[in-house]
């Protein structure tokens, strides 16, 4: 049986965008053990993912003394294939017949097509998620049946990439005009319920608070409950993609040319300006809501 390692990134949006050289590093070799390292908060998403063996969580130490307990953790094994997306020296120093490791530094271009590139995969293979029956029956009693549910992602994992709480109120507030259901979604942990607070304190919105800490594979079966799904340039946002949520990310000073969400029904808007430097708070209500309209007559 042919051991696989792969090392992947720490926010959950990276991890999403690696997903579908995971499968296509998993169908090279058929039945094999794999074995996912990635950091904490996206671990769960492969809770449900067919074929992994062992998550182990890469906390952050230190000295970069994570590294050395990785090491410890993987040197035992004999390894078939590393794929590592963190350009890790480690790499190099456990017993591997084959390597393909991800060389650092910005490269222009989406960061899903360097993972493609990396196994020479053509086409570029797409990010998958996967969940089970008993989380759509979580979901489905938290998201229940009746008029359809928009989710809104007002958060980011930084500031300058967050869309106004007002302009997400206003446009709930149509959404809400014309007969529709508001689910919110953000990350876990107190900063993520921070960068909530200024949309979820709005009681115009009359929005249902999913939470930020369930595990993933509930979260992507409440996004495939929703008709559509529109926030900023976030892990959620690429999670809401690859679940096939019809999705629009926002994006200000991020950059849509590399990280623009990849699914079967996913868009993006990006700020007037110099692309990386445009203050999000660009964009307007009207583009946003006139874009998410589309969106939802072709998912019709």
């Amino acid at each position: 049986m042919k051991r696989l390692l792969f090392i992947t990134g720490n926010r959950l949006g990276d991890v999403v965008i690696s997903t579908g050289l995971l499968r296509a590093f998993q169908n090279r070799y058929g039945d094999a053990h794999v074995t996912i390292v990635c950091g904490p908060v996206a671990a769960s998403l492969f809770d449900c993912w067919p074929g992994v063996d062992r998550v182990i969580r890469l906390e952050k130490k230190r000295f970069d003394l994570h590294w050395l307990k990785l090491w410890w953790d993987c040197f035992p094994t004999r390894w078939d294939h590393i794929v590592d997306l963190r350009g890790s020296a480690m790499s190099y120093l456990l017993n591997a017949r084959a390597r393909s490791i991800s060389r650092g530094g910005r490269k222009a271009g989406l960061r899903l097509h360097h993972h493609g590139a990396l196994l020479q995969c053509c086409p570029t293979p797409q990010p998958e998620v996967h969940t089970t029956d008993k989380y759509r029956e979580k979901a489905a009693s938290r998201l229940p049946k009746g008029p359809a549910w928009i989710a809104i992602a007002p958060t980011a994992n930084w500031c300058g990439k967050i869309w106004p709480a007002s302009s997400f109120r206003a446009l709930c507030e149509r959404f809400i005009r014309d007969g529709y259901r508001i689910a919110v979604f953000y990350g876990p942990g107190s900063q993520e319920k921070a960068r909530a607070a200024p949309f979820l304190a709005e009681p115009a919105c009359h929005h249902v608070d999913v939470g930020g800490d369930r595990a993933l594979p509930e979260v992507i079966a409440m996004l495939q409950r929703c008709s559509a799904f529109i926030g900023n340039d976030s892990g959620l946002m690429h999670l809401a993609a690859a679940a096939g949520t019809p999705t629009i990310g926002l994006f200000g000073p991020s950059r849509a040319s590399e990280y623009a969400p990849s699914g079967p029904c996913a868009t993006y808007i990006q700020a007037e300006g110099p692309e990386g430097e445009a203050p999000i708070d660009g964009i307007s209500v009207d583009k946003v809501f006139d874009v998410a309209c589309d969106l939802l007559r072709r998912g019709q």
